[in-house]
């Protein structure tokens, strides 16, 4: 999993509530267990008419989102099912940071193993990064992970809060399995000298 330390990116509005994982990457994109090639599914149902070409007023379709990074969304973000497909979408579509005042608790947590960081901030500071992103090619925002700060276009700063165990874990890029990567050395020793102690285990 990539490290996230500071990401400086163009943010994209979604001023929708209650926005759920089958709209983030819609059912028919689940067929694959891969992480990657789900960017095109992302909210699919929004991005594209029913010919399949593009709805151009969504967001995400106007040149100056195409290649967001940030995503400043409505309450309870990613609520619904608890498919994992759905930070993988918004990964490979390139977003490597949500922010809203609320998240639901499996997608905020699928986040965190997928290197995605969601962040909460109040509804007073989403107003101000909502109109911060509604700027087109000037909606750029600064996330500062060391310092827990979003900086917006005009210099303006916002704190935000994070468990300090998951703000590690982003720091050094670790998920589950990096977790238990780092204890390496314990584990060989414990297989070492349990393999002498009983050798017919």
């Amino acid at each position: 999993m990539d490290k996230f330390t500071k990401l400086t990116g163009v943010a994209a509005p979604l001023p929708i509530v209650n926005v759920d994982t089958d709209m983030i990457i819609p059912k028919d994109y689940l067929k694959t267990i891969k992480r990657t090639g789900l960017g095109t599914g992302l909210f699919a149902e929004m991005r594209y008419n029913e010919d399949g070409s593009e709805n151009p007023d969504f967001v995400l379709n106007k040149p100056a989102y195409r290649k967001a990074q940030i995503l400043v969304a409505g309450d309870n973000f990613g609520c619904g099912s608890s498919r994992e497909h759905a930070p993988w979408a918004l990964l490979d579509f390139g977003i490597r940071c949500v922010i809203s005042t609320s998240f639901a608790d499996i997608f905020y947590n699928n986040c965190f193993k997928n290197g995605i960081l969601p962040i909460r901030v109040s509804h007073e500071d989403l107003d101000k990064l909502m109109d911060d992103a509604q700027r087109g090619a000037n909606a750029t925002l600064s996330i500062d992970l060391e310092d827990m700060t979003i900086k917006g276009p005009d210099g303006g700063t916002i704190k935000f809060d994070l468990d300090e165990f998951r703000r590690y874990c982003m720091l050094n890029g670790l998920d589950d399995i990096g977790l238990t990567m780092e204890k390496a050395g314990m584990i060989d020793t414990f297989e070492t000298a349990n393999a002498e102690k009983r050798p017919w285990a």
